[in-house]
């Protein structure tokens, strides 16, 4: 039986890297786990709330398919390239051309939704940093 696999990062402000990647990525906010109602509630099991300053976003896929994602605030600022990255894959059908507009319109509306694009590998692939600077790149899947 295969783990499922959960991705976390940390941040300076999780509500405005959620705000971005809800739009990268449609997911939504992921409920807080049985028996709570709220997340805040889910947080004071462990001495924790708001006061205590770092806060945190949770985001999961809709549909259940995808990894859920975690945004943890943390105090100390990101101060290198990330080891890892996350690539968005867009659909790969048609031909290269339309799949390469494809992924130039969602490099664009990413950008405009945060999101900066740091290089471009015409007809292959656009790197991007998020608005808090973690890298990732949008590509095309398997048709």
């Amino acid at each position: 039986m295969a783990s499922r696999l959960d991705l976390t990062l940390d941040c300076a402000d999780a509500e405005r890297l959620a705000a971005f990647w809800r739009t990268a990525l449609g997911y939504v906010d992921e409920p807080p786990p049985p028996p709570f109602a709220t997340r805040e509630e889910w947080l004071a099991q462990f001495g924790e709330d708001e006061e205590d300053g770092l806060g945190g976003a949770w985001l999961c896929d809709p549909e259940g398919s995808g990894p859920r994602l975690s945004l943890l605030e943390v105090p100390e600022p990101k101060s290198a390239k990330n080891r890892l990255h996350l690539d968005i894959r867009l659909p790969g059908h048609g031909t290269a051309d339309e799949r390469w507009a494809r992924i130039r319109d969602e490099a664009g509306r990413l950008a405009a939704a945060g999101g900066t694009v740091l290089e471009t590998f015409d007809g292959h692939h656009v790197v991007m940093a998020d608005p808090e600077g973690n890298e990732f790149c949008v590509a095309a899947g398997p048709a």
